[in-house]
């Protein structure tokens, strides 16, 4: 499988998983235009459509799209997304242009947001970023730990496709928290290479989040007397050092 990123606004991925030789799956896309613009390069067509959730920059493109692409698309259940031909949830396996993918329910950045996983390849929208993970509009830090502790179970060759460029600010900010993490600060100066040439630092794989992102490492003692120091008290539990961490990030 074969997986394309469209750039779309600042520092969004539209993803393009290539299906067959001539169709795609077109993963939260935001604008039409660039999509467009990929489709008629390339020689290609849609076979459907995958929403994480319903922020603008996720859904904005869709009905455009849709109106010149009409194919089916699978998305969380909210009424407030135009486009979604099936609402899906947890549980559900999505089977579109002879690929599945499993549905997972990933709440905490928005209450609707969904996942995808497949052929060892993990759509997660803005819940999971490289580094990182997105603010906590609707959730709780009980709901987004839930969420991501349920994303870091995945396999370690899980390939993370997230949809924002945001990995070398993450890195930045996930050196303060620990400044001593070897392979963090390693593959920190790697990325900012990468970024230096204009080059996506995506997907990254669940084995090297696991030891990067301090929002997937919650319940390391390393993680957690930093969000102490931070917070000038001793901080237990799995959800309150994300909150602290998160808070920390959001402030930074």
């Amino acid at each position: 499988m074969r997986v394309h990123p469209v750039k779309a606004f600042d520092d969004n991925y539209i993803w393009l998983i290539e299906s067959s030789q001539d169709r795609v799956i077109v993963v939260d896309p935001g604008d039409d235009k660039p999509v467009v613009e990929w489709l008629d390069a390339n020689n290609k067509h849609i076979a459907g459509y995958l929403i994480t959730h319903h922020h603008h920059d996720h859904t904005g493109g869709l009905e455009a799209l849709k109106a010149r692409y009409p194919a089916t698309c699978y998305g969380p259940d909210n009424p407030a997304i135009s486009g979604i031909d099936y609402a899906v949830m947890e549980g559900d396996t999505v089977n579109l242009a002879g690929l599945s993918f499993a549905v997972l329910a990933t709440p905490g950045h928005t209450l609707d947001h969904i996942s995808f996983y497949g052929e060892t390849a993990l759509f997660c929208g803005d819940t999971l970023f490289s580094g990182g993970c997105g603010r906590m509009f609707e959730g709780t830090p009980e709901v987004f730990v839930a969420s991501l502790d349920k994303l870091r179970r995945l396999p370690g060759e899980t390939r993370v496709f997230c949809a924002h460029e945001y990995t070398q600010a993450n890195l930045t900010f996930a050196s303060l928290v620990e400044p001593d993490n070897a392979v963090l600060q390693s593959y920190l100066e790697k990325v900012k290479l990468m970024r230096q040439d204009d080059q996506i630092t995506l997907p990254s794989t669940l084995q090297l989040e696991l030891a990067i992102n301090p929002f997937l490492r919650f319940d390391q003692s390393p993680v957690r007397d930093a969000a102490s120091e931070y917070a000038e008290k001793d901080i237990e539990g799995a959800e309150n050092v994300f909150a602290i961490i998160r808070e920390w990030k959001d402030n930074a």
